[in-house]
């Protein structure tokens, strides 16, 4: 069942962005302010790497993974990820121990290979065992599209992401784990007398952005997934497709600039406040109201009139019983044909089963409904 309120879409606020596929969310509102082939499955190749850090994190956060463990370097971290690969590494020593702690930065700051597929082989014994924990973790914390088949994100079958799996990958860092997203900051860290760099090139250039990662995937570009935090907003992208490094620094600087300047905050709604009613089959009362639990705010363009439209969208009717503070539908709001966010509504009270006449006359209705 849907609701309209608020009007009519129309034609929203227009950005190109030359990413072939994006997503930026305002923090704050969770307003999306662009969407470009978000959900378009492509290669993550070394953004992937996020989740191997999310991996390592949740285990040192249940306590399963301590920081001073020590995992040997197997011969196949070695030559596929070490100093004989070519690829990003931190260059363990082949048959040396290292500490989680290090492997994490080693992940986190140089993008290391090597690392990633080290704290593989240590926890779960392989690259494929981990890269299904991967796939399966991805799934219980909201990454609908994503599926992994190494640490790494080196090429291989089966290593594909979205620009809204990214972002939610990211934002869920940084929610989860805010200690420990500090790594990310990091300008350079050294270990084993080498001294390496932080590889996210938007760092040094003190615009605010304080994470997370870069990659490129042959046939697929230069991406970036990065945050940052000015004047008190904090916006996530995540941007894919661009043709060179040199690119992508400057389209992310160029759209963070865009989403910090040119959006204003609007409420929409109170805390609390209904929205709209839902039916109810069987029930003692016949709608429920519909409230939000939090206030609705979203970012519009600031040189652009807005065309705002909303719809209640719930599975028809909703059964008994109902609990109040339950979610029973989700509250979409438009900007022309532009999706800025979704809302949760929760029930505002209570809908007990009602009588056995009252049960008969839904069961009639709903029957009519459906044939008519």
């Amino acid at each position: 069942m849907v609701h309209a309120l608020l009007g009519t879409p129309s034609q929203a606020q227009e950005f190109e962005t030359k990413a072939r596929q994006a997503l930026v969310i305002d923090a704050l509102t969770d307003t999306i302010l662009l969407a470009k082939a978000a959900d378009e499955p492509v290669p993550p190749a070394s953004m992937a790497k996020l989740m191997t850090v999310e991996l390592v994190l949740s285990a040192l956060k249940d306590g399963s993974l301590s920081r001073q463990t020590l995992f040997p370097v197997s011969e196949h971290a070695w030559r596929t990820g070490g100093a004989p690969s070519g690829t990003s590494t931190m260059f363990a020593a082949l048959k040396s121990s290292v500490s989680v702690a290090d492997l994490l930065q080693g992940v986190i700051v140089q993008y290391a290979n090597d690392a990633c597929i080290i704290l593989a082989e240590g926890m779960t014994g392989s690259e494929d065992q981990f890269a299904e924990r991967m796939t399966a973790r991805a799934r219980d914390i909201g990454l609908k599209a994503s599926t992994f088949a190494n640490p790494t994100g080196l090429p291989a079958a089966g290593n594909l992401t979205t620009m809204r799996d990214l972002v939610t990958l990211a934002r869920h860092l940084r929610s989860a784990y805010p200690d420990d997203v500090a790594l990310f900051r990091q300008p350079e860290f050294e270990w084993n007398k080498i001294r390496q760099r932080n590889r996210n090139p938007l760092l040094s250039a003190e615009i605010g952005v304080d994470g997370y990662v870069t990659g490129f995937a042959e046939g697929y570009g230069y991406g970036i997934v990065a945050s940052m935090e000015q004047g008190g907003r904090r916006v996530d992208l995540a941007l894919n497709g661009l043709a060179t490094d040199k690119e992508r620094v400057a389209e992310a600087k160029r759209v963070f600039d865009w989403a910090m300047t040119q959006f204003s905050e609007k409420r929409l709604f109170a805390a609390g406040e209904q929205v709209a009613e839902a039916s109810v089959y069987g029930g003692n009362l016949a709608t429920v109201g519909l409230v939000t639990a939090g206030p609705v705010d979203i970012l519009l363009p600031v040189k652009t009139p807005p065309k705002l439209s909303a719809r209640v969208v719930y599975r028809w009717p909703l059964a008994v019983p109902v609990r109040a503070g339950d979610v029973a539908a989700t509250l979409r709001i438009w900007n022309g044909d532009h999706l800025l966010r979704e809302v949760p509504l929760k029930a505002a009270t209570s809908v007990e089963a009602g009588t056995l006449t009252s049960r008969a006359a839904d069961a009639l209705q709903e029957l009519l409904f459906f044939w008519l």
